[in-house]
């Protein structure tokens, strides 16, 4: 597949080298938002840039019929608009607030714990993410993906909330600590015991492979994806 990247910090020069050891072509590697002139005529695109590049960047891609792989956090606002532009320009979209298989896994884990917890009312719910500290969004997207898994299976909770909250809000804690890849955990707590179950990244090989896997699986799809469909989860 002839690859285009857009944003090219420390995860894209890691998808670049995953997706040439695939046998992949590296057509493009942009830091500025893509163009029909730079993006070289790729089958797709893959773009980690910053939230606040990341609509512009990908709404350019879907003008030009390029399907788009995203693991872009923190502009989730306006993910709507892009799931319309990719059926409106006859293309595909596939959004991943982690492309890990080991988080996805995790990610179907934590619902049916979620589903198990919904009926037993001693035990109180938090969320932990640890990231680096050049992460510009908190929560994490993984965070956030982890609450929504949560709150879509367990009426208790009606939204999440940074930080410690009570009654039928989720709290998640955001910690930013050294070089810190990520470690994402949900804890159930009562009086007398804690469940835990817990993801920890040891770098960030795993979320590249992962988001060429989807490149590879996107090719030739129309519509709006997620990586429960790459994985068939």
């Amino acid at each position: 597949m002839r690859i285009a990247l857009v944003g090219y910090g420390k995860m894209g020069k890691i998808i670049d080298e995953i997706a040439q050891k695939r046998g992949h072509e590296v057509v493009a590697r942009l830091k500025e938002t893509p163009t029909a002139e730079n993006l070289n005529n790729p089958d797709v695109v893959i773009e980690f840039s910053l939230p606040e590049a990341a609509f512009h960047n990908i709404k350019a891609c879907l003008e030009h019929k390029v399907p788009v792989i995203c693991g872009t956090t923190g502009w989730l606002e306006r993910k709507e608009e892009i799931e319309k532009l990719a059926i409106e320009n006859d293309t595909a979209f596939l959004y991943g607030s982690n492309f890990s298989l080991g988080v996805n896994l995790f990610f179907a884990l934590n619902e049916k714990l979620a589903d198990l917890m919904k009926n037993v009312d001693e035990y109180s719910c938090q969320l932990e993410e640890i990231h680096h500290i050049h992460k510009k969004d908190a929560p994490s997207g993984t965070a956030i993906s982890i609450a929504e898994g949560i709150i879509n299976n367990n009426p208790k909770f009606e939204a999440w909330k940074l930080e410690e909250t009570e009654g039928n809000q989720l709290g998640i804690f955001a910690v930013r600590e050294d070089e810190v890849p990520g470690t994402h955990s949900v804890f159930y707590r009562s009086e007398v015991d804690e469940i835990e179950i817990k993801h920890t990244a040891f770098n960030r090989n795993g979320f590249a492979l992962g988001a060429v896997v989807a490149a590879e699986w996107i090719r030739d799809k129309k519509g709006n994806f997620g990586m429960k469909d790459v994985l068939g989860l």
